[in-house]
């Protein structure tokens, strides 16, 4: 019999995740394994790229375990993984380096340099600003660690490292797809190769670069040695892959002009798809990241830790709601949510500003979170509404700037996925914020199943991968906009737009206070 399945696995920050799916998109078995985060000094976070290897092995050999299926049944194989970091490896594929995550912010200060001497440059022709990611991070290994930097053959990111391990690559066949071009800092975006301008402008060679593929390129099968570790069979096929923002996205069936989808994670990720590049260089707001299906490009930017605002919140606020929680069974996100949904629309004239650890789009290191017009009046639901609401005006600041990059573009509905889109409250208010209607998924894993879908189009099992991944992106709820609280809302999201410069001149000389200067 023919081959009937298919295997994603996503190597994420915090850990590893594989499934195992049948051809209709069936998910037949899924596993979790953690991966370890390192802090060798202030500011690093490094992990084990064994950590990776051994991660992936654990989760994959689970998956096949527990669905049953014979081993020989998976037609193929895709890896997606986190985005921004880079790792180093020799000529035979041996890490020099530990990861250099994607939080390490050890290169800040060529950051700084790249964004006061070539910042509308790169967003031009990277698609993004200068930020924590590949550019910065390699200029940093060349400049502060030139023994280590000399000794790499390539610079690759987690899932490459893992595939190369599964096909026994040598570091002449490192890949990357074009994905993940936009976090390089060093590539001609449009165009899908490496810029020689900017390499030859921060000194950095291209030889020390991967080759760029397309996703669904065959980089290789499963050797004898993965085999043993994995459970798979030897000879397996194993696709480039995407990364896992990329994977998500095609998971969620973003595949055409006009769709937009909402990441409602630990990061909140708001994007569009578009046809065209146009670069955000006047708000230096926007990132325009390749989608998977060619021709095509997400406008998308982001709040660091829109999720992690909540949790900050359960932690820190709701103790009797973890008790609750506790002896109940329920989520504590739900008791939070039903306590907050008592609360009036635009929390009673309280605003929240999320950003706790600085805002990423654009770009301010200093700005921190505040609480605006809080009275005797409020309780512990109008501060939790209030963080849920704050990220909705954020993503109005996206939308915003989005109509004005892209005036054609319509976008008929935001598909939310993410742990965030289990929240009718939250669906429901983001809708009405925007005036957009929401509409979450059956399908929760959509970056395993994204993953997959890649493996599936590359083994040439499916034909038509942009009209498998939407046919089987089906909609589980929809949310459609509130007039009423849409007109209410209206007022508070102008407000917000307002706040970062009313509030600019406070935070910059906090930052200073608290720094010591």
């Amino acid at each position: 019999m023919g081959a009937k399945y298919l295997l994603g696995v996503d190597i994420g920050t915090a850990g590893t995740k594989a499934g195992l799916f049948d051809l209709e998109g069936r998910l037949l078995a899924v596993a979790y394994a953690e991966s370890q985060l390192r802090y060798p000094a202030p500011g690093w976070v490094e992990q084990d790229p064994e950590d990776f290897y051994r991660t992936a092995g654990i989760t994959i050999r689970e998956v096949v375990e527990k669905s049953g299926v014979n081993p020989r049944d998976i037609a193929g194989m895709a890896f997606d993984g986190q985005m921004a970091g880079i790792m180093g490896i020799d000529e035979e594929w041996n890490a020099v380096t530990r990861y250099d995550s994607w939080l390490d912010v050890r290169c800040q200060k060529y950051v700084d340099w790249l964004r006061e001497h070539y910042g509308e440059k790169l967003i031009a022709t990277v698609g993004m600003p200068p930020s924590i990611a590949h550019g910065p991070k390699m200029i940093w290994w060349k400049e502060e660690e030139p023994q280590v930097y000399h000794r790499i053959a390539k610079f690759i990111v987690p899932a490459v490292y893992v595939a190369g391990r599964m096909c026994g690559l040598r570091a002449e066949e490192a890949f990357e797809d074009y994905t993940y071009l936009h976090f390089s800092g060093v590539s001609d975006a449009l165009k899908g190769r490496w810029s020689s301008e900017l390499l030859d402008t921060f000194g950095l060679p291209e030889e020390k670069l991967p080759r760029i593929v397309e996703p669904w390129s065959i980089v290789g099968s499963v050797t004898g040695k993965a085999a043993r570790d994995t459970g798979l069979a030897e000879g397996t096929p194993v696709a480039a892959g995407v990364g896992d923002t990329a994977a998500s996205f095609l998971g969620a069936g973003m595949v055409e002009k006009g769709q937009a989808v909402d990441v409602a994670g630990t990061a909140s990720v708001l994007a569009f798809c578009v046809d065209e590049f146009v670069p955000d260089t006047e708000n230096k707001t926007l990132i325009l990241p390749r989608a998977v299906q060619p021709g095509l490009w997400f406008a998308m930017a982001y709040i660091g830790g829109g999720g992690l605002c909540l949790r900050w919140f359960r932690d820190t606020w709701a103790a009797t709601e973890r008790e609750e929680a506790g002896r109940s069974g329920r989520d504590v996100y739900d008791i939070l949510n039903e306590a907050a949904a008592e609360v009036p629309a635009g929390s009673a004239g309280l605003l929240f500003v999320p950003h706790l650890g600085g805002r990423v789009c654009p770009y301010d290191s200093r700005i921190r979170g505040a609480w605006i017009g809080f009275s005797w009046n409020h309780d512990k639901r109008s501060f939790y509404r209030s963080i849920l609401e704050a990220v909705a005006y954020e993503y109005g600041c996206y939308l915003d700037i989005t109509r004005k990059l892209f005036p054609s573009l319509e976008v008929k509905e935001v598909r939310s996925i993410g742990g965030g889109a289990r929240s009718p409250l939250w669906n429901q208010m983001k809708a009405d914020i925007l005036g957009i209607p929401y509409v979450s998924l059956e399908r929760e894993e959509v970056g395993i199943w994204g993953s997959a879908l890649v493996a599936g189009y590359a083994v040439g099992i499916y034909k038509d991968l942009a009209g498998v991944a939407k046919e089987l992106a089906r909609p589980a709820q929809k949310f459609e906009v509130n007039e009423k609280a849409h007109a209410h809302y209206r007022p508070y999201r102008e407000l917000y737009r307002e706040l970062y410069a009313a509030l600019k001149g406070v935070y910059d000389r906090l930052d200073e206070i608290t720094r010591g200067r």
